[in-house]
């Protein structure tokens, strides 16, 4: 075991794909000499060259597009957007090309091309900086999406994603960037498990708590919350966005009958919506009460003095747990919709 901290964790995992397929070839803005604006891809163009850890222009639908050229001619390009906000350049390339041309030919080309986007709030950015857009990608057919929430993960989803034939949107929650974990970096992929899958992070018997990315941590730290409460809180790290992994939320709810899902993306049209809706129809019979969603509200992502105030934090989940439990609260009423330009 390594003890990583989540950026060099990545940084491990690109090393390992590139050293194992000689086709996987890195790509972005300052993600060479300088190693990216985090430093996640520092000292890769130094170790494999120019020419496969390549400097682009600030030019998000060129790169993309570029990537599509590579894919194929059978690389596997890995593309790094520098932040969650400067996707939407390319957003029709993703949407409209590398999601389409697999099907678009009948399984003639395929598109193994991993998009890595540093995504979320927390570091004290404005818009375009922090902010979440997985749902659109989600809502996209033909992508695969991930989201990764320690270092383990980020260091073998990160191989797995490269590894897959499919396109994969790996979305890396930048303020955990410097939280440190321990890393086997023996395990092979064959026996990790599935790029899709679902992980229970602990076990409960009295609600089940969704979340993905940044806010596992906190959903971590709500439980411990929650139990000096009296509450037992199942916490579930959905891990795959597109496709959900549902057996084992469905296999929580069935013992808990109460669901909350947390995610600082918007709460309109949020992967939140998805999970509830989704369950509400599986496990209807074994609900003891409505699903309840704690998120981001439905305003464009505020300056950094206010962000405390928009980005779910244990307070605000735990109130959504009390919502699920029946329970009167302080904070009873508010949800993702406050304050939104419908209101």
């Amino acid at each position: 075991m390594s003890q990583l901290t989540f950026g060099r964790a990545i940084n491990a995992g690109l090393r390992k794909a590139m050293e194992r397929d000689a086709k996987v070839v890195l790509m972005g803005e300052d993600i060479g000499k300088l190693g990216g604006v985090f430093r996640i891809t520092d000292g890769l163009q130094k170790d494999f060259g120019a020419h496969r850890v390549i400097d682009t222009p600030l030019a998000e639908s060129g790169i993309m597009g570029t990537a599509v050229g590579l894919a194929f001619r059978g690389y596997r390009p890995v593309v790094e957007i520098q932040f969650d906000g400067f996707i939407y350049p390319a957003f029709d390339q993703i949407v409209a090309q590398v999601a389409k041309l697999h099907y678009r030919t009948q399984g003639k080309v395929k598109m193994p091309i991993t998009i890595r986007v540093p995504f979320g709030g927390g570091i004290g950015s404005p818009e375009h900086h922090s902010e979440s857009p997985e749902a659109y990608f989600t809502h996209t057919s033909g992508l695969r999406v991930v989201s990764v929430s320690n270092p383990q993960d980020a260091y073998i989803m990160i191989q797995q994603a490269i590894a897959s034939d499919d396109p994969v949107l790996y979305f890396e929650p930048k303020r955990r960037y410097h939280t440190k974990g321990e890393v086997d970096e023996s395990i092979d992929l064959s026996t990790a498990p599935a790029l899709g899958s679902a992980r229970v992070v602990s076990s409960g018997s009295d609600v089940t708590l969704v979340a993905y990315g940044p806010l596992v941590a906190t959903a971590n730290d709500v439980a411990l919350a929650a139990a000096d409460e009296g509450i037992s809180v199942e916490v579930i790290d959905l891990r795959s966005l597109s496709p959900i992994d549902f057996p084992p939320i469905e296999a929580s709810v069935r013992k808990t009958g109460r669901l909350v899902v947390a995610h600082e993306a918007s709460q309109t049209g949020g992967l939140g919506a998805e999970l509830a809706a989704s369950i509400t129809e599986r496990c209807f019979n074994y609900l003891e009460a409505a699903p309840v969603r704690v998120t981001g509200f439905d305003v464009p992502y505020p300056p950094s003095k206010l962000e405390k105030h928009h980005v779910p934090d244990l307070d605000r989940i735990l109130d959504g747990i009390d919502r699920a439990m029946g329970r009167p609260n302080s904070l009873s009423g508010l949800t993702g919709q406050e304050g939104s330009s419908q209101s």
